[in-house]
């Protein structure tokens, strides 16, 4: 990896971190968390896999998570975001960009939120709630950045 890629992986990082913490109220209970939005950018540039997965990290951490949601919720948005990279890689439609997020999301955070946050709702109901807070996130934000970042910001990824 060259400086340049390592330099705009640890920006996303700080980006997703940031974004999470200026939201932390939405966040709560609806599993709304806008800094979702940026699973779009491993469509641009794969530095952005780790960058989000170190974003989340540091967020969750900063955010009082519970260890198994630092673990876990992490590596669910790792998943997601090397997913995302395989989709455009492998030519599918742009608007599977934000599914792997919506999809590995609602099932690990999830199981999180029942399991080791002991929500006292059924486990469809936690996967549910994460799925719509998701979709929100990354269909209704992540794709009009998707459009932008596509008409005008090429330039940041080459």
């Amino acid at each position: 990896m060259s400086a340049r890629a390592i330099a705009r992986g640890a920006l996303i990082a700080a980006l997703y971190a940031l974004l999470t913490l200026l939201t932390i109220p939405m966040g709560a209970g609806a599993q709304l968390r806008f800094s979702e939005a940026l699973c779009v950018l491993p469509w641009f540039c794969p530095e952005a896999v780790p960058g989000l997965f170190a974003g989340c990290a540091v967020a969750n951490l900063v955010t009082g998570a519970v260890m198994l949601d630092v673990i876990f919720g992490s590596l669910a948005t790792l998943a997601a975001a090397y997913l995302t990279y395989e989709l455009r890689r492998r030519g599918f439609s742009k608007w599977l960009a934000p599914l792997p997020a919506v999809v590995v999301n609602a099932v690990a955070v999830g199981l999180l939120i029942r399991y080791a946050y002991q929500v006292e709702l059924p486990l469809w109901m936690c996967m549910a709630g994460v799925f719509a807070g998701q979709a929100v996130s990354c269909y209704g934000i992540g794709m009009p950045l998707w459009y932008a970042l596509d008409k005008f910001g090429r330039g940041l990824f080459e």
